[in-house]
């Protein structure tokens, strides 16, 4: 026959294996998309043709990124008709999580270094469309997995570094995906709102991307790439740089040959405005130049 001692001590063994599968039994609170005060700069996500998510029958996350950018208030999305270089690159892949691990770790220090070697990255920045397959760094990964991953790592395009990376894996979404605004938008808008493997993706892809959002002092602190230099034209013969697009302009000084002049960009027939070294401008005939 037990003692009262003994049902005491029996009682707290069996209460220590309870508790625990209780507190194991509780949901973790679903995640939600982190905010910032004020946008870090410009961003224009890449991707290549084969970053993981095709493998589940997915395409780019391109439009669910670009709405968590926007409704957080952290990055602003590059208006594809905008001049002004990006501030920002930010690379997306997908898969499980050793291969989201594995990817991010060997882009960090490869990815974009023929694109920095090349002189490439200061002039993509000028370029930059909302988004675009321009850096094809992450093939073949994916395949069906119970846990799925996603990772995202901001690039300076000044030197081609990872200024941050974060990653997110989700066994099964937290997330309510009937919201028509927003990310929730995003996500419906680009297929992860529709299936399973899409709506696992789109939560660890916000997990990333609020992993990104708390490093926004290091990001914030990075160096900004100049905006690209303008194509420069040179005088082949002496002219006259003139103050109409005629040849009987007033003549504002005179052009000899190798000299070079920046092109404004506009134009009339056979005629062109330049700046010159001092910023005057004026205009010289396409004939004169090359």
């Amino acid at each position: 026959m037990m003692k009262n001692t003994d049902w005491t001590i029996l009682g707290i063994a069996l209460g220590s294996l309870v508790l625990p599968q209780q507190a194991m039994a509780e949901k973790a609170p679903p995640v939600t998309l982190a905010h910032c005060e004020t946008s870090l700069g410009t961003v224009a996500l890449v991707d290549g043709d084969q970053a993981g998510w095709t493998k589940y029958g997915l395409g780019s996350p391109r439009e669910l990124l670009n709405a968590m950018a926007l409704e957080s208030g952290c990055f602003s999305p590059r208006n594809g008709t905008s001049a002004e270089p990006v501030r920002f690159l930010v690379t997306a892949i997908a898969g499980d999580k050793e291969e989201v691990d594995k990817g991010i770790e060997l882009a960090k220090g490869a990815a974009v270094e023929g694109l920095v070697r090349s002189g490439a990255a200061s002039s993509l920045v000028g370029r930059m469309p909302l988004g675009g397959s321009m850096l094809g760094m992450f093939g073949g990964l994916g395949g069906k997995k119970k846990t799925l991953a996603a990772g995202l790592r901001v690039v300076s395009p000044a030197n081609g570094m990872t200024i941050a990376s974060g990653t997110g894996s989700v066994t099964k979404s937290s997330l309510t995906f009937g919201g028509n605004g927003g990310w929730a938008a995003g996500a419906a808008a680009s297929g992860y709102g529709t299936s399973k493997d899409g709506q696992q993706l789109a939560e660890a892809f916000m997990i990333a991307f609020n992993s990104l959002v708390g490093q926004q002092a290091v990001i914030a602190s990075s160096p900004q790439a100049a905006a690209p230099a303008a194509a420069l034209a040179t005088v082949v013969i002496n002219t006259t740089l003139r103050s109409t697009p005629a040849a009987g302009g007033a003549a504002l000084r005179a052009l000899r040959s190798g000299t070079t002049l920046t092109p404004t960009g506009k134009r009339e027939g056979l005629f062109v405005e330049v700046a010159d070294n001092f910023g005057t401008k004026g205009w010289v005939s396409v004939e004169e130049l090359k």
